[in-house]
């Protein structure tokens, strides 16, 4: 098996995290996939932001449940990158159209842990299923109930379980809530017995947030299955190399 890259809120080693010119650039470093996060807004829409607040990355301060998507798109979201003046907080429609062609994997993160965000696992599921995505998309958060609720709603649905730190028996528990694959932190990729046991269980290793070429290069020798990274192009490079023996 080989591993697959997914860019991590887009190639955001490079551009602002989880806006269209991150997603785009990753297309262009030849990511197999993009990670995102979802939250809602004010009015019910599906932005695409990592934290609860705007503060972190656009020149504005509060909650992103207590704006419209109108009122989010006023803010410029390029404090990390100040080259990209024109930067703003996407809706998921319009990443999802970005990247329809591309055949990219989609894995969006439900960020239902602070905000428990009512109804946002059945608007992210209508919304994939009338674009023609639901083959392409993998559920994941750290609140696990939102990913219960996923296989509730859709059992074929795939599943990413995020956790980080020890857990005792992770791959039971994985098992009982329906989880597909395990999202663990690359400082847990230690375990051997984890990657052996996965393997055994046939339970897929996405791994975030690996930017460091030495770890990059160990996950690719166990061939573990996707690579989660802000620097999507080295982790290309790095695969490319392993299948050519460059």
């Amino acid at each position: 098996m080989t591993t697959k890259v997914w860019a991590h809120r887009g190639a955001s080693a490079y551009a602002p995290e989880n806006t269209l010119e991150a997603f785009e650039l990753a297309i262009k470093q030849k990511a197999d996939g993009i990670e995102l996060d979802v939250q809602l807004t004010k009015d019910g829409k599906m932005a695409v932001i990592h934290d609860e607040t705007i503060d972190r990355t656009c020149d504005g301060v509060g909650f992103v449940t207590n704006f419209t998507m109108k009122e989010l798109k006023n803010f410029h979201c390029n404090r990390t990158h100040p080259e990209y003046p024109s930067a703003v907080i996407p809706e998921l429609k319009e990443v999802l159209d970005l990247l329809k062609p591309t055949g990219l994997t989609v894995n969006i993160e439900l960020k239902t842990g602070v905000f428990r965000y009512k109804g946002l696992e059945e608007k992210a599921m209508r919304l994939v299923e009338s674009m023609g995505f639901k083959d392409r998309i993998i559920y994941s958060s750290f609140h696990h109930p939102s990913i219960i609720k996923i296989k509730k709603l859709n059992p074929n649905a795939l599943t990413g379980m995020l956790y980080s730190d020890g857990w005792i028996n992770v791959l039971g528990y994985a098992k009982l809530i329906g989880a597909d694959a395990l999202h663990p932190s690359f400082h847990l990729m230690r375990s051997e017995k984890l990657i052996l046991e996965a393997r055994k269980r046939n339970l897929p290793l996405h791994v975030w947030t690996v930017n460091e070429k030495p770890i990059m290069e160990s996950l690719v020798r166990e061939k573990i299955g996707a690579i989660i990274t802000n620097y999507p192009d080295i982790a290309r490079r790095i695969i490319d190399r392993k299948e050519t023996g460059t």
